[in-house]
């Protein structure tokens, strides 16, 4: 029997941009209930988003940032792994995913593969028996944890600092090691990888194709199938990207997030894009294809 979620994402505070709207509305306008937990407040939510307080999730003391790009990614991961196991009609979704149609299983997992060997949580589902949920409870319960997955070499690295009263944190550890890394990891240490979805029901546009979103005359359907649920946008990658090349910082019309805007009723000119307080140091390793 197929339950009916609800879906939740996170949003730091603030106001959202125009993506970011597009996205929420996007499960509004699919009958989808969507929920955005908020630790500062949001004044500019498209009409049907609910909106709640973080806290209730994960109280605020402090925010985890990758130290490398300043990012809150780490915090993100702690947080919908932690509203996962308190909700268990709760779908986590980023603020970057774009729904094609409503999520729906009959087994409390709902994830994709992103390549031939790595998952991603930009959209995850996890029953709260689930193995790996319970992993990536501990992992991230212990900012210092050593990741089991790195290699011998890198883990006694680590152990010696560790001993020496030096330990490293996970914000100096490589990108997504509590979010794609570590799910990756344990859903195939416990077996609960059999029901990973296809990459192409929640990433139809992999990460190196990302910038054909914003090339006029692309069509949707020639990346987006029957076992579409959602669109990644990448969105850090994909506002830089827009930020750079678009005029005014918006989409092309004839663009796939240019025709989305307008199918959903957004003005991207009353929500612009933010630009960053301070350059993204991987833009700069970037090959353009953001």
């Amino acid at each position: 029997m197929v339950k009916e979620y609800r879906v939740g994402a996170l949003w730091i505070g603030g106001s959202l941009s125009y993506l970011e709207q597009l996205c929420l509305k996007s499960f509004v306008d699919a009958g989808q209930h969507i929920v955005l937990y908020t630790y500062q407040g949001v004044t500019n939510a498209p009409e049907g988003v609910e909106l709640a307080d973080a806290n209730t999730i994960l109280p605020q003391t402090g925010f985890l940032r990758h130290t490398r790009t300043g990012s809150p990614a780490l915090h993100s991961d702690l947080f919908r792994y932690h509203m996962l196991a308190q909700h268990d009609d709760l779908i986590w979704a980023d603020t970057d995913a774009y729904c094609v149609r409503p999520f729906a299983t009959t087994t409390g997992h709902f994830y994709a593969w992103e390549s031939k060997h790595g998952l991603n949580g930009g959209v995850l589902g996890l029953p709260r028996d689930s193995a790996t949920l319970a992993a990536l409870l501990e992992l991230t319960s212990d900012e210092f944890a050593i990741p089991e997955w790195f290699d011998d070499a890198e883990k006694a690295r680590m152990q010696a600092l560790k001993d020496a009263g030096t330990p490293v944190h996970a914000a100096e550890m490589p990108w997504g090691v509590w979010g794609p890394a570590a799910l990756t990891h344990y859903l195939k240490k416990t077996g609960e990888v059999k029901f990973a979805l296809p990459q192409v029901a929640l990433y139809p546009f992999h990460y190196k194709d990302r910038r054909l979103m914003l090339r006029p005359g692309i069509e949707m359907s020639e990346y987006v199938t029957d076992e579409t649920y959602s669109i990644h946008f990448y969105g850090r990658r994909m506002r830089a990207r827009i930020l750079q090349v678009e005029a005014n910082g918006i989409p092309r019309p004839r663009s796939v997030i240019g025709k989305l805007l307008r199918k959903h009723g957004i003005d991207p000119t009353l929500a612009p894009l933010k630009r960053p307080a301070l350059p993204d140091p991987e833009m700069a390793d970037d090959d353009g294809a953001a």
